[in-house]
């Protein structure tokens, strides 16, 4: 009698199994980070790729950071066009990946003669379910790996926070998070150039942070330009920028008096002392520019104008309620100013008290339509009348240029 052979048992599709692991931790909203290795492909000094889930413009999508010995570059993707690209990069330009969820921990390997492993586990560590705070860091536009963040002396080399910057990272985030949701309500249109002036850029982290929004999240033709007074830091942002190719990124030696661009689609101007403010939001309105972010310092000259009413004075007479009541003046003067010249404006807290004591915003995003500001302007009079106010800069600005009538 004889006996048939078994059959061999078909190899295990490790490639297709991997790409469903993926593709569900996606779907469950599981998905954590995607590190792909080894590579073998024909570049020879990209090292890895790191892949992370992102929202732009309310859509889900992957983003991809190409990591090469020097530098970082960056695409994103739509969830599906993603994982076709990671099925095309799996094995032909890299042999290993690493795909960590918050319930599990994925590698697929494959040897020299091309023999595919695949070794699944529990994190080495409990992960929590999404929350919305989780949900909030995962979808901010800037990655810890941006090589300027690096020069700036934000990360190290390893592109880790440094420890004394977390005030500062945290800053520079939620800048981005506010310019992101402006960006979408306004009338700016990202195939086309989008030019950005940052009054008062120090050291320019927020100026590199919002190029590189620009230029590798949206993809955009962004045009930005830092002024500063300080001669030595223009000439430290100008040579970072040269060094990491920032294409489209310059700064320059003055203040928003001197350096008045004559067309603009945003405006930044942080922490500007006193009038300078009123300066800038004056500049941004008649470059007409589409988003103007302001974060005001100081307010003198409208404190030394005010008369408080008597029955306000027992609780004035102290003089840090005082400074309050300027502050609170001065800045909504600014945006029934901005409202009456067509802006939907907001006034909010950028940063809480416990990262900086300069924690108000006042953005405003240019409207498709323009409205009767003659209501505006009569609540604009009997404010300054009840406080028996005689001079406002951004008045006196615009009303020189014949915005208020």
């Amino acid at each position: 009698m004889s006996v048939t052979a078994p059959s061999a048992r078909p190899a295990p599709d490790h490639h297709a199994q991997f790409l469903q692991l993926l593709d569900t931790s996606l779907t469950q909203n599981a998905f954590i980070k995607l590190v792909l290795a080894k590579h073998v492909g024909p570049e020879a000094d990209l090292q890895r790729l790191i892949i992370k889930q992102l929202t732009v413009k309310e859509q889900p999508c992957l983003s991809f950071v190409y990591r090469y010995k020097t530098r970082d570059i960056t695409k994103n993707f739509s969830l599906d066009e993603g994982i076709a690209a990671i099925a095309e990069l799996l094995p032909a330009a890299f042999k290993n990946a690493h795909l960590l969820t918050l319930t599990d921990e994925v590698q697929l390997e494959y040897s020299k003669k091309g023999k595919s492993s695949l070794f699944k586990g529990k994190p080495q560590t409990q992960r929590d379910a999404p929350s919305a705070e989780h949900n909030r860091e995962k979808n901010r536009f800037l990655d810890l790996s941006r090589p300027f963040l690096a020069d700036l002396g934000v990360t190290n080399k390893q592109h880790e926070l440094i420890p004394a910057m977390s005030r500062k990272w945290k800053q520079i985030n939620k800048f981005i998070e506010v310019f992101s949701h402006a960006l979408g309500s306004s009338p700016i249109k990202l195939d086309q150039p989008v030019r950005v002036a940052d009054f008062g850029s120090g050291k320019g982290y927020l100026t590199f942070a919002i190029h590189d929004y620009l230029r590798n999240t949206l993809k955009a033709e962004g045009e930005v330009t830092g002024v500063e007074l300080r001669e030595d830091m223009v000439t430290l942002c100008n040579a970072a920028a040269q060094r990491l190719e920032h294409p489209g990124l310059v700064f320059k030696c003055g203040d928003v008096r001197s350096v008045a661009p004559s067309q603009l689609e945003v405006m930044i101007a942080l922490h500007a002392c006193d009038i300078a403010t009123d300066y800038a939001i004056h500049t941004g309105i008649r470059s007409g520019a589409a988003i103007i972010m302001c974060s005001p310092c100081c307010h003198k000259q409208i404190r030394q104008q005010i008369q408080s009413p008597q029955l306000l004075k027992p609780m004035l007479q102290y003089g840090l309620h005082l400074g309050q009541q300027a502050e609170m003046v001065t800045d909504s003067l600014r945006a029934l100013f901005l409202e009456a010249c067509g802006y939907e404006t907001k006034v909010f807290e950028f940063i809480s008290l416990e990262h900086t004591n300069k924690n108000k915003m006042i953005l405003a995003v240019k409207r498709a339509e323009p409205q009767d500001p003659s209501q505006l302007l009569a609540r604009i009079e009997e404010l300054k009348a009840f406080y028996q106010i005689s001079e406002h800069c951004l008045e006196t600005l615009l009303k020189a240029d014949g915005y208020l009538g």
